[in-house]
């Protein structure tokens, strides 16, 4: 997409009027609809959400993520099981991811259980990484204190010549997967009169209701 298809989509958006009426009745599908919008952009990371957890004692963390895969299960993200978050979904298996696509003045949050991936799933992922990033994983005890940098350093390097070729799984590395129960999504609109849709996981399907902006 050029910069003035682009700028043709921010317009086309900014008139975007979202109501209970025009969204799908399948909150899966209107995540679809929006997000082949962003992919078709030029943004240098439109893959990148917020991904809020909170300790056992409630205290909650937030961070940057990439979306890696979405479909009726849930949305996945990798990252290192020993980690901050790693540990705090442990503890609490509750939260909440977010999507914040400025230039088009929209927003998609989902909040759900969160559960690992199966071990197949995240060996088939990790194939797909780069040998050095693959390095990296091993090389990082993720959210520990070092004393600096070339503690990190010298750890990859004992890693690139322990695996010279092949890069196994490491144990403490894989993927989460986000099962919804609440989606909101967002569009701006002038003098802060926004356009807030929610739906909420019922038995039967989804309940879709307004929210005041």
């Amino acid at each position: 997409m050029n910069d003035k298809e682009f700028q043709d989509l921010e317009k086309e958006a900014s008139k975007e009027k979202l109501s209970v009426n025009s969204v799908d009745k399948n909150p899966l599908n209107q995540f679809k609809l929006w997000y082949d919008e962003i992919l078709k952009s030029d943004y240098v990371e439109p893959t990148a959400m917020t991904l809020a957890t909170a300790s056992k004692e409630r205290k909650p963390s937030a961070r940057m993520l990439l979306l890696k895969a979405y479909d009726q299960k849930g949305y996945v993200f990798y990252t290192n099981y020993n980690s901050r978050k790693g540990k705090e979904l442990g503890e609490n298996p509750n939260g909440c991811i977010l999507f914040y696509w400025d230039r088009l003045k929209r927003q998609v949050r989902i909040e759900g259980k969160i559960e690992k991936v199966a071990k197949e799933e995240s060996e088939a992922y990790f194939k797909t990484r780069s040998y050095k990033s693959r390095l990296g994983a091993w090389a990082s005890n993720q959210s520990s204190v070092i004393e600096s940098r070339t503690v990190i350093v010298k750890e990859f390097l004992k890693y690139l010549l322990k695996f010279r070729t092949d890069v196994p799984l490491p144990e403490y590395w894989g993927g989460y997967r986000l099962i919804p129960e609440v989606y909101e999504f967002w569009q701006g609109r002038e003098n802060r009169l926004h356009d807030r849709i929610k739906y909420t996981k019922e038995k039967d399907g989804w309940k879709i209701e307004r929210l005041a902006p």
